[in-house]
């Protein structure tokens, strides 16, 4: 039995239809995976992928913060930023991660660090949607 899943940025919907599993990682949660007919759940995320398995294949988004909800055969996923991995500029995001490397190595305050820090995760979680995605 199906579930419908809904997965929404400020933009747009990424993707809305229905779908066997979504797995996704929680802020301070880890992997979790849900199929149909799952509880009641509400979690946070980080940045990582979104992985919807449907009848035809696999969609991997990467998601920079957010919520995932799932009730009532339904799993919502709103995040902040999301990508689909076909959509991603591979060599951007390469480049973005080349200079996250450098600024962190460069050193700097701790502001700057932090957001090296964060400008790599999120590079880093591009590149993996990608390579997940199959492209």
């Amino acid at each position: 039995m199906a579930m419908h899943v809904e997965l929404v940025s400020p933009e747009r919907i990424l993707y809305s239809g229905e779908a066997e599993m979504v797995v996704c990682r929680t802020v301070d949660g880890g992997e979790i995976a849900f199929l149909s007919g799952h509880a009641p759940f509400l979690g946070a995320l980080g940045d990582g992928m979104v992985r919807i398995k449907t009848s035809s294949g696999m969609e991997v988004v990467a998601v920079h913060g957010g919520f995932v909800e799932v009730r009532d055969n339904r799993v919502t996923v709103l995040s902040d930023v999301a990508e689909l991995s076909a959509d991603i500029d591979v060599e951007r995001a390469r480049r973005a991660k080349d200079a996250a490397e450098g600024q962190r190595a460069g050193g700097g305050d701790e502001a700057d660090a932090a957001d090296a820090e964060a400008a790599l995760r999120r590079a880093n979680t591009r590149l993996a949607a990608v390579e997940r995605g199959g492209r």
